[in-house]
């Protein structure tokens, strides 16, 4: 019998992979477990170790020098934004207030006019002097097109570490300037480590940790500030994002003997994501808008993305977080709230202790299971209205 010829057949289709985030996913407990408080939390970054893996995001609503000082002095590490408005304004109160008491509807073009004001370069080292005469860490973000242009001020102002942040992040990229930002050569012109992000694949992380950087940012478009994925659609969760570059951290690691820091940013709301993105091979996270809702952060209950401000092209958005406690409370408890909102450090001892893990890469071993069901099952009261 005849067939038509189906031209379909011959024609390559494009295949869909499979990708989780926090809520699709849940750690199976250890064969045994151990106590919380004989666990250590601790990470590094080049040659500075930090008692507790988490990193402020670079907002400005959250990172002002006097946060990254506190945040620093309670074993993290605070990241401040070389671009924002604290390099902007020498009195960076009055454009906050501005931003926070903007009605909804004109809360992006607030932003857009606000960030239009060129940065001072003077009041970059101001900044950082700030930030070291109090004795702590100092870590600053810039985007690729100002690192060459930034980094040398920086570092002569004392800074430690340097993260040079982009929506993506690649080892390549194309343009039409005569040379572009090339890590390896940037490494040869500062003394300091160098964190790069954002980056999601097991193929662009590799490339980044080739070029000899110190550290990588996981994640596109997770924030609860970012709308990234809404207006150009790029993205992917999490969970698989920080498996992929965990990958190509350990296939470096295998390969050259050099262990490179992954750490997942955004998209962590709770204890528990913060433990499902450690179970995923990151060796710290970095959170924005938890740290908008503590009553230290300069936001005073808003937050919003760090490219929302772009002029044409804006992929972030002002939000109402509201104040849920003090720094202290968010990182270390204790907690008033079920949600898992507080005590994170504790959340994290906990579940290490119940995954039998002591250290973070102890806990990189544990199971992560697919479960769609795990936040409905058995919560039926919880979820009744």
């Amino acid at each position: 019998m005849y067939r038509k010829r189906d031209l379909r057949e011959e024609i390559p289709k494009k295949q869909l992979s499979n990708a989780v985030g926090f809520d699709e996913v849940a750690i199976v407990p250890g064969d045994f477990t151990i106590n919380p408080d004989m666990v250590t939390t601790s990470f590094s970054i080049g040659k500075h170790e930090f008692e507790i893996p988490i990193l402020s995001s670079a907002m400005d609503a959250v990172s002002s020098p006097d946060f990254v000082v506190q945040l620093n002095k309670m074993g993290g590490l605070g990241v401040m934004n070389l671009e924002g408005i604290y390099t902007r304004y020498k009195d960076p109160e009055i454009a906050l207030e501005e931003i926070c008491q903007a009605p909804k509807e004109e809360s992006i073009n607030t932003i857009q006019r606000i960030y239009a004001s060129p940065i001072d370069e003077n009041l970059i080292g101001e900044r950082i002097s700030k930030i070291k005469e109090k004795n702590v860490i100092c870590a600053v973000s810039v985007t690729p097109a100002n690192t060459k242009r930034f980094s040398a001020i920086a570092v002569e102002a004392g800074a430690d570490i340097l993260v040079v942040q982009s929506t993506v992040s690649t080892a390549r990229h194309i343009s039409r300037s005569y040379k572009g930002l090339v890590f390896s050569d940037l490494l040869k012109e500062i003394p300091i480590p160098v964190i790069v992000g954002n980056c999601v694949t097991f193929s662009a992380a590799l490339e980044l940790l080739e070029t000899g950087i110190h550290g990588i940012l996981v994640g596109v478009g997770p924030g609860a500030a970012c709308t990234t994925r809404e207006v150009v659609g790029v993205g992917v969760p999490q969970v698989t994002a920080t498996i992929e570059t965990t990958s190509a951290r350990d296939y470096f690691y295998n390969s050259t003997g050099k262990y490179i820091p992954i750490i997942t940013d955004g998209g962590i709301r709770s204890g528990g994501d913060f433990c499902k993105a450690i179970v995923s091979g990151a060796d710290a996270v970095m959170l924005g808008t938890p740290f908008a809702q503590s009553e230290e952060a300069a936001g005073k209950g808003f937050n919003w993305g760090m490219a929302t401000s772009d002029a044409a092209l804006p992929r972030g958005a002002r939000i109402s977080v509201g104040n849920i406690g003090t720094l202290n409370q968010i990182l270390f408890g204790p907690s008033s709230h079920n949600n898992g909102t507080q005590n994170l450090i504790g959340a994290l001892r906990t579940s290490m202790g119940m995954c039998g893990a002591i250290t973070l890469k102890d806990m990189h071993e544990a199971e992560l299971i697919i479960a769609p069901s795990i936040k409905t099952e058995g919560k039926y009261f919880q979820h009744k209205i």
